[in-house]
């Protein structure tokens, strides 16, 4: 069985075949650095590290660029809000994303370019859509894309041009803007006074959103690329953005596959501020570990809407740690299982079935008679990137060694009310105790 991806652009799953044998162009739009990384970046993060980590255990050589964007409406209004500059906001916010992606165990990309680094090349771009007419100028406000103009509008999305008419003429009456049709969007915006700004033909400004990925697609990758993926929300418009002026610019097809992970729920409910359920990493990384968390996305289809949640957070936790202690004594005998492997690949080429290939790897560890258990454990987690057979050393509050140390006294006196209550106060801090012949082992729950 080959592998095989749920495609957006065709609305089915396709087996994956790519541009040049054997090697792999994948493109993951990154976060807009306005604030600290949330529960949707975590999903978004840890389903496309396991994609990418994947295609490499088939063995196929990926190059992985993944961006920042660091100039954007959100982010200047940000920043005047805190009275600081764009750029100290955007290095303040991008140092809390790749402290907490790395927590995840998301590995970093081979290339992260910035927006503010490639604006040469989006101005390039303009340039050529320019000459083939599909740009114009609105006074005082900024270079728009003619959308009528591009046959392939809403290829991706499936969104007609009398709803995308209806939508943002809705918008475009909220926000005063005077463009030929309401369909069209912005290439570049002239920028107001205090705002960041380039030069460019058109005047004094700055790249609209859309405009970077399709120019540093080109610029760094070179089009077309394999994989181009990202969260739902973005199909449209910013993906269907993207494909119309990277392909009227440069007349070429933009990406193979488009591979989008579902939507983000906070206890059943669609999270936003506006609800109160606004979660950031950091709030999970209070209860949870990163690799608890991680454990916790890998166990849930990445196409399907994911709902996190205190009590199913805590069950990932429990099994993650079950998983670990059914690992932990595993010997090494050299082997390679290959009847378990083949299970898990065929669990991951089915789109990525990430659920089944884990618990691939639970019947694995429960199987007493099979071998290679170690090596073809250590193999599938190169993929998931859970640590299951990396043995943690933990470093246990003196309070509670105290606690262990009295209830192994109380054991011993045969006073097991006492030995009971200890055991809920270790419980209580975090920490499980494990009793054996040759005494206690406190490990972390």
């Amino acid at each position: 069985m080959e592998l095989e991806l749920y495609n957006t652009l065709h609305n089915k799953k396709e087996i994956f075949e790519p541009i040049e044998k054997g090697k792999v162009k994948m493109y993951l739009c990154g976060p807009t650095v306005n604030g600290v990384p949330h529960l949707g970046h975590a999903r978004n993060q840890i389903s496309f590290d396991v994609l990418r980590k994947y295609l490499e255990f088939l063995e196929y050589k990926v190059k992985f660029v993944s961006n920042i964007t660091d100039i954007e409406d959100k982010i200047i209004t940000k920043a005047k809000e805190e009275g600081i500059s764009v750029r100290e906001l955007s290095e303040r916010n991008l140092k809390e994303h790749l402290e907490d992606y790395s927590k995840l165990n998301v590995r970093i990309p081979d290339i992260q370019p910035r927006a503010t680094e490639h604006v040469d090349s989006m101005v390039d771009l303009i340039k050529k859509l320019e000459k083939k007419g599909y740009t114009y100028v609105v006074k005082e406000d900024g270079v728009y894309f003619r959308v009528s103009k591009f046959k392939g509008y809403g290829k991706l999305s499936g969104i007609n041009l009398e709803e995308l008419q209806s939508k943002r003429e809705l918008r475009d009456s909220e926000k005063g803007q005077d463009k030929e049709d309401s369909k069209d969007f912005a290439l570049w915006k002239f920028s107001k006074k205090g705002e960041p700004s380039w030069e460019s033909p058109w005047g004094i400004g700055r790249p609209g959103w859309h405009i970077e990925c399709s120019a540093m697609n080109h610029e760094v990758l070179g089009l077309p690329i394999d994989i181009h993926a990202g969260g739902q929300d973005l199909i449209f418009p910013h993906h269907e953005d993207e494909i119309a002026q990277a392909e009227a610019g440069y007349g070429k097809k933009f990406a193979n596959y488009w591979v989008h992970n579902g939507m983000v729920n906070v206890n059943n409910e669609k999270m936003s501020k506006s609800l109160g359920n606004f979660k950031t990493i950091k709030d999970l990384f209070k209860k949870f570990s990163g690799l608890e968390i991680r454990y916790f996305v890998i166990n849930n289809h990445y196409r399907k809407p994911v709902d996190f949640s205190e009590e199913k957070l805590i069950e990932a936790k429990t099994s993650l740690f079950r998983l670990k202690n059914l690992c932990k004594n595993l010997e090494d005998d050299g082997k390679i299982n290959s009847e378990y492997l083949e299970s898990f690949k065929q669990e991951m080429n089915n789109d990525l079935n990430t659920a089944g290939a884990l618990n691939v790897v639970w019947k694995l560890a429960r199987d007493s008679k099979a071998e290679g258990k170690y090596q073809t454990i250590k193999k599938i987690d190169e993929v998931f990137g859970l640590k299951i057979l990396e043995k943690e050393k933990l470093e246990f509050p003196k309070e509670v060694l105290e606690l262990a140390e009295n209830r192994e006294i109380a054991r011993k006196e045969k006073d097991w009310k006492k030995s009971d209550e200890l055991r809920d106060e270790i419980k209580e801090k975090g920490f499980d105790i494990l009793d054996s012949k040759k005494g206690f082992e406190l490990q972390k729950v």
